[in-house]
């Protein structure tokens, strides 16, 4: 059965209104996450590098993600849930500077567990950036919601896509050290999120600030928020298991399946990367128009037959089909984002963080699970077991309806 909810976003008392949406914050967010997301990125494009340096299985390759990704999703929820309470706007610059550690770390180690903690430093990094930076997106969207997640999370997905691009054109040919001068941009970084950080302090007790955290409107029944936080993450673990498997392995399997040459795969997995980019941009504003649970339905399901088709093509017709998947499978996140933020008003932190957090830590878990198979199977029968996931995307039919109130 449906349930209604009041949107504030057509009430006279919409977050930010009179306000007006933001966009210079959104850009400059925006291109943060994309230098946070790309530092991540550069660290799964090292894998085969990493893997010929230190001689590593694809189990050793698992815990890396393990290493980033758990770090990451232990500890946003619990910021995020803090900060709600206790707003601190300082501390998006702070958590850039763990980025710039772990990074300079990682172009040093020479071991593994070196290694392992450069990228946990790295997982730190995110796990501040995510529920503070959603949280600033949400005041700046003037009741724009999709609109606002989808701007912010697009630079995440583009930095994810320009990832392995810089490092098969600097890092794979001059080696790990060069990892250092990437750092660099992490630098960059901390002194556009010292900005935001101001224009978070000046408004997050403002109008706009109120207006957007604060709870509004007819909250859904306790046994219905349940339900359909459990649903979403099902519908998570199949789009971040998937993803995983593409992320951390597509390369991989370019090489063994094609015959192709890293800095090849390295530019085949920016073709995936780029249409999630776009993905990502039109998931948020098609939830602003025609609701979040049809967007998250057709785009976790919707990717399903171009994931089963996926492992049984040449390769032109595989960089096709991974474009499309790419494209479809990430406009669910902004609108499940959004969705979640709907079903727990005033949490924006904790929701944000917990659906970042988890994202990563399935993701993580979920590498290290197709890791073990890949050595004790092989990359291609994983791969084809990983085309059926996005069928999961068949839950998304019981969500509550999260439908707009006329005023």
């Amino acid at each position: 059965m449906a349930v209604t909810v009041v949107n504030t976003s057509s009430s006279p008392a919409l977050p930010g209104a009179g306000l007006g949406v933001s966009f210079g914050i959104l850009l400059a967010i925006s291109s943060t996450h994309l230098i946070n997301d790309m530092m991540q990125s550069v660290l799964l494009a090292l894998y085969p590098l990493l893997q010929g340096s230190y001689s590593l299985s694809f189990v050793q390759i698992g815990l890396i993600t393990v290493a980033f990704q758990c770090s990451a999703s232990l500890l946003q929820p619990l910021i995020g849930l803090y900060t709600d309470k206790h707003p601190m706007p300082w501390l998006l610059p702070a958590g850039m500077g763990f980025t710039v550690g772990g990074l300079i770390l990682l172009s040093r180690a020479d071991s593994y567990p070196l290694i392992l903690l450069a990228a946990a430093l790295i997982g730190v990094g995110s796990a501040v950036f995510h529920p503070e930076s959603s949280r600033i997106a949400r005041m700046a969207s003037a009741g724009k919601h999709g609109l606002a997640q989808s701007i912010f999370q697009v630079g995440g997905t583009m930095g994810s896509a320009v990832g392995p691009l810089l490092a098969a054109a600097f890092i794979v040919p001059f080696g790990q050290p060069s990892v250092a001068w990437v750092a660099l941009l992490a630098l960059v970084g901390v002194i556009v999120l010292t900005g935001i950080s101001r224009w978070h302090a000046a408004n997050i007790n403002g109008v706009r600030g109120r207006r957007a955290l604060k709870p509004g409107g007819e909250l859904p029944a306790n046994g219905k928020v349940r339900l359909a936080l459990t649903l979403l993450l099902i519908l998570m673990f199949s789009k971040f298991v998937y993803l995983a498997s593409l992320n951390s392995y597509f390369t991989f399997y370019l090489i063994d399946n094609f015959g192709l040459g890293i800095q090849q795969a390295q530019y085949s997995l920016f073709i995936f990367m780029f249409g999630s980019a776009l993905g990502t941009i039109a998931g948020g504003p098609l939830g602003d128009r025609f609701g979040r649970k049809k967007v998250i339905l057709g785009s976790i399901l919707g990717a399903a037959p171009f994931s089963l088709a996926l492992p049984f093509v040449s390769l032109p017709l595989t960089l096709v089909l991974v474009f499309i998947v790419g494209f479809i499978i990430a406009s669910a996140f902004p609108a499940i984002v959004v969705y979640g933020q709907e079903l727990v008003p005033g949490k924006t932190g904790a929701i944000s963080g917990l659906f970042f957090g988890l994202s990563f830590g399935i993701a993580g878990i979920g590498a290290a699970a197709i890791g073990a198979l890949a050595d004790f199977y092989s990359i291609e029968t994983v791969y084809r077991l990983c085309a059926l996931l996005p069928l999961l995307g068949l839950v998304a039919f019981m969500l509550p309806d999260m439908r707009r109130s006329e005023p």
